[in-house]
């Protein structure tokens, strides 16, 4: 078996150090690559996605991939949990280092009332 790559490496112990303080809140996924960028929140318990934004909507001009794009998806998502009735949540950042993109997200959900 080859040796998992360091990306894989971060996303598993990411993945179990929140199983471990999750305490039934949903989960903020993010996901990112190199043309955009993806977020939902999960509920693990029930298997279902509660929100969801991403830089693919048409029409924006923040769209694609940079910081800006991510504070626009940050922003939305929060809203959208706020629809859904979630108000807290527990960040997974996957294997993805929290700096740039992934902390612009982050840093716009937590100003439009997500709280993590």
């Amino acid at each position: 078996m080859a040796k998992l790559s360091l990306f894989e490496r971060r996303r598993r112990r990411v993945r179990t150090a929140l199983k471990a303080r999750a305490g039934g809140r949903p989960r903020l996924s993010v996901h990112r690559t190199g043309r955009h960028i993806y977020a939902q929140i999960i509920d693990d318990l029930a298997g279902r996605t509660l929100a969801s934004a991403s830089s693919l909507k048409k029409g924006s001009k923040d769209i694609g991939a940079n910081v800006a794009a991510a504070a626009v998806v940050g922003k939305e998502l929060a809203e959208a949990a706020k629809a859904a009735g979630v108000t807290t949540v527990v960040f997974d950042r996957g294997g993805f280092l929290f700096h740039g993109r992934v902390k612009a997200l982050a840093d716009a959900a937590r100003e439009n009332g997500l709280e993590f």
